[in-house]
């Protein structure tokens, strides 16, 4: 009888033991990689659930790439192919809070009783969608993050603000609000061609709060480029890591977008940039236990007060 040796196939071990390990990984080679791994780089960082439940098939799809792309690109970083790769994405998932997708999951089943079709359906799937990533929002910011940001717009003699296309009402919003904390507020305003040149005005103890997601506005990209090559501080709020704003950010604020679609909302990016606000007023205002931003309508009452008691 002849015996049939068993032979032992093991796995091959995991480069990364941790989803932080592999977006770090794939941030510092992102620069040489060919544009193709550029792109399947971009989406799984930015569509990390998608990529933990979702075969390589419909992952491809879903980033306009062919699925050997991705078994290339997982075994650029050292991996077997997509498959084990695509386990670390999963373990993320066994020790994280519910993610995106199961948060807009649950809240359609919440909500199916009473869908409506039409325009109204559509207001339904964008408000569901903002609850999810609003929440998703409380999980990439952390307090430190904030204060960091904070302290350095608090420290800073001007605050250049800079936000186009998609992101101009986050710019505008930001100039407001800091504007009503009594800052030095520049809006680097794109009528005219003059951002650049206004830029090239920044001093030594000024500070750039740049705003871009996908598509990225080309003159903010080179204007954070000049200004962090002068060394001035950069503060960013941006769709991933792999964005050409978060190479030069002294403080890097992240809001992924799991889809690229005419309906990308700004409900987080605006609570976001509220948050950055009421943090620099805390910063401002130490000694308050709530910190306020003062109104329009209050400044004005306050000066004619002030006004008053002068005549008197």
């Amino acid at each position: 009888m002849t015996k049939v040796s068993k032979i032992k196939t093991t796995e091959k071990p995991l480069p990364h033991e941790t989803y932080e390990q592999v977006v770090n990984d794939i941030t510092k080679h992102y620069p040489k990689l060919s544009e193709r791994h550029k792109q399947a780089a971009r989406y799984m960082t930015q569509n990390p659930n998608t990529v933990a439940l979702e075969s390589i098939n419909a992952v491809a799809a879903k980033c306009g790439l062919h699925p050997s792309v991705l078994v290339r690109f997982a075994q650029v970083f050292g991996y077997s192919g997509f498959k084990q790769m695509q386990s670390v994405f999963q373990s993320r998932l066994a020790t994280a809070a519910p993610g995106y997708n199961e948060r807009i999951n649950a809240l359609e089943a919440d909500l199916q009783k009473n869908e409506e079709k039409g325009s109204a359906g559509f207001l339904q799937s964008l408000v569901i969608r903002d609850i999810a990533t609003l929440q998703e929002l409380l999980q990439n910011v952390s307090g430190a993050e904030l204060d960091a940001a904070a302290s350095i717009l608090k420290e800073a003699d001007t605050i250049y603000i800079i936000g186009q296309l998609r992101s101009e009402p986050i710019a505008m919003l930001l100039r407001y609000l800091f504007t009503m904390l009594n800052r030095r507020v520049v809006l680097l305003d794109s009528a005219g061609g003059l951002a650049p040149q206004m830029a090239k005005n920044m001093r030594d103890n000024d500070v750039l709060f740049a705003i871009a997601f996908r598509h990225y506005a080309k003159e903010v990209i080179a204007i954070s480029d000049e200004v962090h090559a002068r060394g001035l501080p950069i503060v960013a709020i941006t769709d991933s890591n792999l964005s050409p704003l978060a190479k030069n950010a002294r403080v890097l604020f992240t809001v992924p977008e799991e889809e690229y679609s005419f309906s990308r909302s700004l409900a987080a990016p605006v609570c976001l940039a509220q948050s950055i606000a009421m943090a620099l007023a805390a910063a401002l205002q130490p000694e308050k236990e709530q910190p306020r931003i003062e109104t329009i309508t209050e400044r004005e009452q306050r000066a004619d007060t002030t006004r008053k008691r002068t005549r008197a």
